[in-house]
């Protein structure tokens, strides 16, 4: 079976993006589902070298690896070779108008992930929480038995 990806994607993919990347995987492999990967990428995300301070600290008392995460610019291929584009905000969403597999978070979970770029750590955890939330709706509505998915 093919794997299916989901990609998010934010503006700079230093902050929301790689925090969403990195807890989707976290939830996917704790439920043992499989066929299905992640990844993210940024809007603008010319020029970025590393997650953010701040995100990388609550991924690392979330004791959630991300080692390996690089920030990468999204590409048009990278939409099209996803099962699933999720942007942080409507306003991402509609600069990526065109595509049939995109979506604004708050089209799934309700509510928008505001940025928390410049933000102190508890903006930042509040927003590691808002995006755990998210998560667990995409994937329950997405990739788990209730859903129907055959994985």
């Amino acid at each position: 079976m093919k794997r299916k990806k989901v990609l998010f994607v934010c503006t700079g993919n230093t902050c929301r993006s790689p925090m969403a990347e990195a807890i989707f995987r976290s939830e996917i492999k704790k439920r043992k589902i499989k066929f299905v990967d992640t990844a993210s990428a940024g809007i603008f995300a010319e020029g970025s070298s590393c997650i953010s301070e701040r995100s990388a600290q609550c991924l690392t008392e979330l004791g959630i690896d991300f080692s390996k995460f690089k920030p990468r610019q999204l590409k048009h291929k990278m939409i099209e070779n996803s099962y699933l584009v999720i942007c942080m905000t409507d306003g991402q969403k509609e600069l990526l108008n065109g595509f049939s597999n995109v979506y604004s978070i708050s089209e799934i979970a309700g509510f928008e992930i505001p940025d928390p770029y410049g933000g102190s750590i508890e903006v930042y955890k509040r927003t590691a929480e808002m995006i755990e939330k998210a998560v667990k709706i995409v994937i329950t509505k997405y990739f788990s038995a209730e859903s129907g998915a055959a994985f």
